[in-house]
């Protein structure tokens, strides 16, 4: 039987059991409850707070939430070889985040959560897309990840530590291996910049079906590649390319970037919501932006209001049954690699509850609320999107900060943008984007008013480059990491300012 024969029945049986949790979305997750408290009851942090002593999900509200600073000794000592500390089997891979809002962290990946999340959520993708788009040959090219700064650093002869993409690279099932490009020599290369020439003349001869990675990036070496061939758009290269599978950002900013590398109208585009904590949401809907949860990854969810929220001294915690849609939460999970209520730093919007489809609508520390106008990442990006569609520009880049009141001043928000395209008038991009923003949110829309409390936005455009360096200053280049798209602080915002060699608004 062909191999694409094979895999697309492994896909459709898959199908079947997302419908289960689809249908029975409670029990599904009761069922991961038990399975959970009854794994990590004889670990030493179990034992600390009392997962030993857990009946009912009542009881287990009662425990802390965590954030990683409160897991940090443990997971040093499980890196240094010790066991059953917080999950009871071995732990032997360590994943570096991208700590878009802080340092970086090392989050343990257990077999468990390999086998069981990440590389469950890569099939379920390609189940739901053959499921969407039936008769696909996928299986006849190749599929082109584009991973982060991939280095492995050894703790031991079989215990490391890099980015999740190089744990998962490094471990890869044959079924996905024997299609994946580029090869392991150059997908596990940490400098970057050499990695991007390595990657586009290595993929450039090959027949590419399907990329993957986050939006950014991934116009780097598309951009690289045409460079390289001397080719005018991707479909140049890889005629048979059919499937852009992004995360990591929202990827309306980027769209238009995309079919202008990619001018196909048959060109598929699927988003999906993963980390280096885990594997949560895939878009299973042709035409939507909405992700459908995944409940059956071995990660049990909570979710915290974002009216509510105080960090781990929150009070309101609420589990799955219990949300509302267009309620804005925090993500607090537990999961098959040892992480238990932990405040994941990701909000969400849900849109449906049967199913739990939702919409990721930043993080819990970016945002910007200097005056009382709760701007998010959602708002922010929704805006983006609107004034580079009316202007015919593209982005690179962008962040956004306050712009603080001084004397008599109003105050605002300074917005800097790196152009793929520059807008065709730079005046209407900074109007369409405070009336979206106007429109989409409230709160911002009344500080607006009269610019009593907020003046319009000031938009200031850097050179080519300038959010690379800022990435790579801060030891983040790589296809995993991300710019803090909002913050309450300036510090990120002056520092690109520096490095574009702009003044800061007095």
């Amino acid at each position: 039987m062909p191999f694409n024969s094979i895999f697309a029945w492994m896909m459709k049986k898959r199908i079947h059991q997302i419908d289960l949790f689809r249908k029975y979305p409670h029990d599904v997750q009761r069922e991961l409850f038990e399975y959970l408290i009854q794994k990590g009851a004889k670990t030493e942090y179990g034992i600390k707070v009392g997962l030993d002593k857990v009946k009912s999900y009542a009881d287990f509200k009662k425990l802390p939430l965590r954030v990683y600073d409160d897991f940090e000794p443990l997971i040093e000592r499980s890196m240094a070889g010790e066991k059953g500390l917080l999950w009871p089997t071995e732990t032997k891979w360590f994943a570096k985040s991208s700590g878009t809002t802080s340092r970086n962290k090392l989050i343990p990946v257990t077999k468990e959560s390999l086998e069981g999340c990440h590389y469950k959520g890569g099939k379920d993708l390609l189940a739901m897309y053959y499921n969407n788009h039936p008769n696909r040959k996928l299986y006849n090219g190749k599929h082109l990840i584009i991973g982060g700064s991939a280095q492995i650093n050894h703790l031991s002869a079989d215990s490391y530590f890099g980015d999740l993409s190089a744990i998962i690279v490094k471990n890869l099932p044959w079924w996905a291996e024997i299609r994946r490009t580029p090869s392991k020599e150059i997908a596990l290369m940490s400098e970057w910049q050499s990695k991007i020439e390595r990657m586009a003349k290595s993929t450039m001869e090959e027949d590419v079906y399907i990329i993957a990675g986050v939006p950014s990036w991934t116009m780097v070496l598309a951009n690289k590649v045409l460079e390289v061939s001397g080719k005018s758009n991707l479909k140049e290269v890889w005629p048979n390319l059919e499937l852009f599978m992004h995360g990591g950002v929202n990827f309306e900013p980027y769209r238009e970037e995309f079919k202008r590398l990619i001018p196909d109208p048959k060109m598929n585009y699927v988003e999906t919501y993963n980390a280096s904590e885990g594997f949560f949401g895939i878009q299973d809907q042709v035409n939507s932006d909405e992700m459908l949860l995944m409940l059956d990854y071995g990660i049990f969810f909570e979710f915290i209001p974002m009216a509510s929220f105080d960090g781990v001294n929150s009070q309101e915690v609420i589990s799955i049954d219990e949300v509302e849609t267009d309620v804005n939460y925090a993500i607090v999970i537990s999961t098959t690699g040892g992480l238990w209520r932990y405040i994941l730093g990701d909000t969400v919007r849900f849109t449906s509850k049967f199913p739990y489809r939702f919409k990721i609508t930043g993080r819990t520390k970016s945002f910007i609320n200097t005056f009382g106008e709760e701007l998010i990442v959602e708002n922010a990006e929704l805006a983006v999107a609107e004034a580079c569609k009316r202007t015919s520009a593209q982005i690179r880049e962008f962040t956004a900060g306050p712009v603080f009141m001084k004397d008599e001043h109003s105050g605002g928000h300074q917005w800097v943008f790196e152009f793929v395209q520059y807008p065709d008038d730079l005046n209407r991009f900074v109007h369409v984007l405070d009336e979206k923003l106007r429109e989409v949110n409230g709160d911002y829309d009344a500080k607006r008013y009269h610019d009593l409390i907020l003046d319009k936005p000031l938009v200031t455009v850097v050179k080519s480059g300038s959010f690379d360096i800022w990435l790579r200053e801060n030891d983040k280049l790589g296809g995993q990491n991300k710019i803090p798209r909002l913050s309450n602080k300036r510090d990120v915002l002056e520092q690109i300012l520096q490095i574009a060699d702009i003044g800061v608004p007095s």
